[in-house]
C-alpha cells in the first residue's frame, strides 16, 4: 500500500525541518513524500530542496491559501491512501505510517484517524493540550465529535468520489470535508487509540468570542451546503469539546518527547 503525504507550507523554515525529518524517518518504505510550498521568501525553498530526490514531488508557486495548496498536493498524490502534516507540526514516533497502514490492512477501511497533542510553539516539551478523537459512532458529527484532522489519513478513492477541500470557506473547510466523507457519506472508519501528530499550537478560530462566532458560523454554512441540518445545540457542543483537551493528559510511551 503505497503512502502519500502532503505538507503544506509558506514561508515555515523556523521549523519545516522537524516536520520533513519526521517525514523521512518513518520506518515505512513506500512512502511518496509531497511540499507543496506558497513561493516562500524566508529559505524554505532552499531546505526543501536540500533533500533532494526524498522528497517525491515539490512544487513552489503562488495559490489562493493553504486549502488551495492541499488540493494541489491531493491533485499530485499517487498513494492509495492520503495523509496531510503542516510545516510547523511533526509525527510523534517513527512508526506512525506502518500502524496507519496495518489498520487499513486490518479493518478495510476508508479511512484510520488518530489522536493529537498541541503542544507549546516555541517549546514542544511543554503540553497544552490532549486531542482525543475517540472511536466513531453514527451521527457523532451531531453532538460535536470530529477527528483530528490532520490525523486521518484517507484512501484516495474518497477525494475522487467526494471532492477536495472547498475554497469558500476559511476556519471551517477541513470541517466540512470530514463532515462530508463521514457523516453524509458514511466513509467507513477505524479509530487508532495513540497519539500520532504533534502540532504546535497557534490555531485562531477559539481566540476570543469573535473568532468563535466567526467559526459558528462557517462550521453551520458547512451543514447546509451538504443540505445537512445539525441539531440546535451541535454547533456549540463542537468548541465546548475542547475543554476536557486541556485537563487530560495523554498516554506517553517510553522516550516520548512530549511528557
Amino acid at each position: 500500500m503505497k503512502v502519500s503525504i502532503i505538507t503544506v507550507v509558506y514561508n515555515g523554515a523556523e521549523h519545516i525541518r522537524d516536520c520533513i525529518e519526521s517525514i523521512l524517518n518513518q520506518t515505512y518504505a513506500d512512502i511518496e513524500y509531497i511540499v507543496v510550498d506558497g513561493q516562500s521568501t524566508d529559505g524554505t525553498v532552499d531546505i526543501v530542496k536540500s533533500y533532494g530526490t526524498r522528497i517525491a514531488r515539490f512544487i513552489s508557486e503562488p495559490d489562493k491559501g493553504l486549502y488551495d495548496a492541499m488540493n494541489k498536493g491531493i491533485g499530485l498524490a499517487t498513494g492509495d491512501v492520503i495523509g496531510l502534516l503542516n510545516a510547523d507540526d511533526f509525527y510523534r514516533h517513527d512508526r506512525v505510517v506502518d500502524h496507519v497502514v496495518a489498520t487499513f490492512q486490518r479493518s478495510d477501511s476508508d479511512a484510520v484517524y488518530g489522536d493529537m497533542l498541541y503542544v507549546d510553539r516555541n517549546d514542544t516539551n511543554r503540553l497544552r493540550r490532549y486531542w482525543r478523537s475517540g472511536w466513531y459512532s453514527p451521527n457523532a458529527f451531531l453532538w460535536g465529535w470530529m477527528p483530528g484532522h490532520l490525523s486521518f489519513f484517507a484512501k484516495r478513492q474518497l477525494y475522487v468520489q467526494h471532492g477536495l477541500f472547498r475554497l469558500d470557506l476559511k476556519s471551517a473547510a477541513d470541517y466540512e470535508l470530514l463532515l462530508r466523507f463521514i457523516h453524509k457519506n458514511k466513509a467507513k472508519l477505524a479509530y487508532m487509540d495513540e497519539v500520532t501528530i504533534v502540532m504546535r499550537d497557534g490555531g485562531v478560530s477559539n481566540k476570543n468570542v469573535g473568532n468563535r462566532l466567526r467559526a459558528n458560523r462557517e462550521d453551520q454554512l458547512a451543514w447546509k451546503l451538504n443540505g445537512l441540518t445539525p441539531y440546535f445545540f451541535t454547533l456549540w457542543l463542537k468548541p465546548l469539546r475542547k475543554i476536557s483537551q486541556y485537563v487530560t493528559r495523554p498516554p506517553h510511551p517510553p522516550g516520548s518527547p512530549v511528557q
